[in-house]
């Protein structure tokens, strides 16, 4: 990579979709106010449960890019982008990973989100535990109620990732009280940085 282009940041959002209030709504408009070159994986509008629909969408703006990625993933958008990058593993300069609050779906999840029935039916389990072909920063909770810091721990040493443990902030989303979190620019400071 040269050292003067910065790499392009594509947000990865969960299930959940766009949040006006969520830190990733947030960093994006922050870093687009900087100048800086933001993508984010548009909304589905149908299969919205489907991993390999979404892995299409990411996928889709990941092509469009000429240049280095660093992707920006919260939540199951961590499973999509883990997904996206045993398909398509030389298709793009991905430079690194934010993988943040990734949720435990070999786990029964919170009453309101799907069943692991369900999670099995629409392809996101397995999920890859060999290494990323990029580095990787994962930030856990320790209590998210989607993934218990020592489940997320063995999935990110085995990606290769570093992990960074948070504390207690819930899921990281507006959920769990949580809007604007500036440590988000320091991670990707330093993934693209090395």
């Amino acid at each position: 990579m040269s050292g003067t282009t910065e790499p392009v940041v594509v947000i990865v959002p969960g299930l959940r979709d766009h949040v006006d209030e969520h830190w990733q709504t947030l960093l994006a408009d922050r870093l687009t106010e900087a100048g800086r070159s933001v993508r984010t994986v548009p909304p589905l509008t149908q299969d919205r449960l489907s991993c390999e629909a979404r892995v299409a969408a990411l996928d889709k703006v990941m092509v469009q890019i000429a240049g280095p990625v660093v992707l920006v993933a919260h939540s199951a958008g961590v499973v999509i982008a883990v997904h996206w990058s045993r398909r398509h593993p030389a298709q793009v300069q991905v430079q690194g990973a934010l993988l943040v609050t990734p949720p435990d779906f070999e786990q029964p999840l919170p009453e309101g989100y799907p069943t692991p029935e369900v999670i099995d039916e629409n392809g996101w389990i397995p999920v890859s535990r060999s290494p990323l072909p990029f580095p990787s920063i994962v930030a856990a909770s320790s209590n998210d109620p989607l993934g218990a810091v020592e489940r997320v721990a063995e999935p990110a040493r085995n990606w290769g990732g570093r992990l960074v443990e948070l504390g207690a902030v819930g899921h990281l989303n507006p959920a769990s009280g949580h809007g604007p979190w500036p440590r988000a620019e320091e991670l990707l400071r330093a993934l693209e940085h090395g």
